[in-house]
């Protein structure tokens, strides 16, 4: 029997490439953004930019769902035991938990970006501005880990494998 289980087992090998390290500092300073854009939106435009700013966050990691589960949908991968809601800082939102490819992450991310762009642009024409502020200050905060891992990893090879852990990012050649 456990000779079975061996040959019909499915093994990963995986060779670390490059760990980046994402310090306690670091995510200190991610978690303080968001006071100081509060603060700056009340003294810019008005208190009632603290109500605009609360409901600006699940709304965009609703929109960063709905984006980021449609692209996996599309692209035809098995996303739905890879991907799952984290809290956990600094990996807020709809993320890995498992190795995935490098190409999907960025196609994922840049879809993201633009489309979620483009919604918030046109949330511009229809919505008070103090508002508008907070939905494109919570797309770019809860997008910003990405893109540090991605601008870290831009010199390496597109065809590895990442992992997202608390403490690491990182990119192994499979």
């Amino acid at each position: 029997m456990a000779d079975e289980n061996n040959t019909n087992a499915t093994f990963y090998h995986y060779k670390l490439i490059k760990r980046i390290p994402v310090t306690r500092l670091l995510v200190r300073c991610y978690l303080l953004l968001p006071y100081i854009a509060l603060i700056a939106e009340i003294f810019l435009f008005s208190w009632m930019s603290m109500f605009y700013f609360t409901l600006a966050a699940p709304l965009v990691l609703w929109i960063h769902y709905v984006i980021s589960r449609s692209v996996l949908l599309l692209s035809g991968s098995s996303y739905h035991k890879r991907w799952k809601f984290s809290m956990q800082l600094p990996w807020i939102g709809y993320i890995t938990d498992q190795h995935i490819s490098f190409r999907l992450f960025r196609k994922v991310y840049t879809y993201i970006t633009g489309v979620g762009l483009l919604l918030f642009l046109i949330f511009m024409f229809l919505s008070p501005l103090a508002f508008v502020v907070s939905l494109l200050f919570w797309h770019f905060w809860l997008l910003l880990p990405r893109f540090y891992a991605y601008a870290r990893l831009a010199g390496l090879r597109k065809d590895g494998m990442i992992k997202f852990n608390n403490q690491d990012i990182s990119y192994y050649k499979q």
